[in-house]
């Protein structure tokens, strides 16, 4: 029987409490790695780790604040001194706050600032402080969560998508300085998955029947996501830096033509 794909090797996730990241967190621990569960709730983070353990997986759980830099640091370093290496970080750690965010003219400066702070400037620390450990190795793997927001934004969430292409753009950036390091980096872009930060947007029927219309196969599940997420950990994907793939069931290539129709006067 093959070794499993991540055999032997060490995960960071972040946010890895709810939603994505915990269903990240599973998927790479059941392809073999030892993975470090981080989220700003150690409750939460503590959750995923014994959901690991509890399937045969090996897992820590360390509260994080991956908007700063301390607290980075803190969880880097933590990391390393119990596993001794790194190879993968899963930048997941993010929020969209419906209610809080919306088009610029009505937002709040806080509101702004939380919003780039926990999607953006987290990818920022938490790479800055886990490049050099993933040098040591000779290389591994950065994924980052982006959105399609980052491509087809909807307005009202104006925050949110200005931090989602934000990471696309950091992703492809970041992979050229990483590539000396063997250092691979490449970013998702989902569509409207069925987790619990969106469950204020699907909260009415109504609402949730019609993003699902939007989706040419349906609304997406935290595990499919997941599935990508250990490719691009993995050395399948080893062609693969700097790329921000769409992973959206269509929303992206549904929703452009419809987006372009309006804006020319043709519905």
């Amino acid at each position: 029987m093959p070794a499993p794909l991540l055999a032997g090797k060490v995960a960071i996730v972040t946010g890895g409490g709810s939603g994505l990241g915990r269903a990240g967190a599973l998927a790479l621990a059941r392809a073999g790695a030892r993975v470090a569960v981080t989220d700003v709730s150690s409750d939460a983070a503590a959750a995923t780790a014994q959901a690991i353990l509890a399937g045969g997986g090996n897992a820590i759980a360390l509260a994080c604040d991956a908007g700063d830099s301390a607290s980075v640091q803190a969880m880097i370093t933590a990391v390393v001194e119990r596993y001794g290496r790194i190879d993968v970080l899963y930048n997941n750690a993010g929020i969209a706050p419906v209610g809080e965010d919306g088009s610029v003219a009505d937002m709040a400066d806080a509101a702004w600032e939380r919003v780039l702070r926990t999607n953006l400037t987290s990818v920022f620390l938490c790479s800055k402080y886990a490049i050099p450990h993933l040098a040591a190795t000779g290389g591994g793997s950065i994924v980052n969560t982006a959105s399609s927001m980052a491509h087809v934004p909807l307005g009202l969430m104006d925050a949110y998508a200005a931090s989602k292409a934000g990471v696309a753009g950091l992703t492809r950036s970041m992979a050229h300085g990483c590539a000396k390091h063997g250092i691979r980096v490449n970013a998702i872009s989902p569509g409207y998955v069925d987790t619990p930060m969106n469950s204020m947007i699907f909260s009415a029927d109504e609402l949730r029947a019609g993003f699902a219309a939007g989706h040419m196969t349906g609304l997406q599940t935290p595990e499919e996501i997941a599935d990508l997420v250990v490719f691009l950990a993995s050395d399948l994907s080893r062609s693969m830096t700097g790329a921000t793939v769409n992973c959206d069931r269509g929303w992206t290539a549904f929703k452009l033509p419809e987006i372009l129709a309006r804006a020319m006067g043709g519905g």
